[in-house]
């Protein structure tokens, strides 16, 4: 292994140790009540180390648990040849909101809630990294619609649909997902819940699928009051 090989595994092992260090502590003592230097204390690494890693305590909360942030857009910018931009991020949306709640009966997921739902400030981290997701699934469906082998047909107004299918669809998985957790249900509820929730959003994001798809056809203007039901 060469020397920079070797540090860049011990900057990723240091990383890690960092974070999981963190996570327990905001599970034992809430997240608002720990601060930096106690992560740094209980590690046993530096403060700076500690920021080397994550810009803001926020951060290091999260880090490794909002893939739900780039994976929709993944799934748009990465989908097979042929499928269309829209299915392949309902396909996605729908299958993430069921293992999401699935989630709930694990005691990480249950841990994530229950530090989630004590602080406002991560509440407040969680709602931009909603906006951050719609961000980019706005950009990744008027790449589709736009870039280098553009679909056909595609919206008369693409900057406008990507941005009303991104803030609609993300609006609704997320009422979709964070609905079950409050209160959170015994474990032995969950899967039912997260059938339903997976049942729901497949067909909501097919009905909203279709009437985009019609605007597509039919060339209405969806910012025109005769377009909106198809955003």
């Amino acid at each position: 292994m060469s020397e920079q090989s070797r540090r860049a595994q011990k900057k990723a092992l240091t990383r890690a140790h960092v974070r999981e260090t963190a996570q327990r502590l905001f599970a034992e003592h809430g997240f608002d009540t720990v601060t930096i230097a106690d992560v740094a204390a209980t590690a046993d690494v530096a403060v700076q180390t500690v920021f080397n890693h994550f810009a803001t305590k926020e951060e290091l909360y999260w880090s490794g648990r909002a893939p739900w942030v780039s994976a929709p857009e993944a799934a748009v910018r990465e989908r097979p040849a042929g499928v269309p931009a829209l299915r392949a991020l309902r396909e996605h949306l729908a299958g993430a909101i069921g293992d999401h709640v699935e989630g709930l009966a694990t005691p990480e997921g249950r841990r994530v809630v229950s530090v989630l739902g004590s602080s406002p400030g991560l509440q407040a981290a969680e709602r931009e990294l909603v906006h951050e997701c719609e961000g980019r699934v706005r950009a990744a469906l008027l790449e589709a619609w736009t870039g280098p082998g553009a679909e056909s047909p595609r919206p008369v107004r693409p900057a406008v649909t990507a941005g009303l299918v991104a803030a609609t669809w993300v609006a609704t998985t997320r009422v979709l997902a964070t609905g079950p957790r409050d209160p959170l249900p015994a474990p032995e509820d969950v899967p039912a819940l997260a059938a339903a929730a997976r049942e729901l959003a497949a067909r909501l994001l097919t009905r909203f699928e279709v009437d985009v798809t019609e605007q597509f056809v039919t060339g209405e203007d969806p910012v025109r009051p005769g377009a909106l039901r198809a955003c």
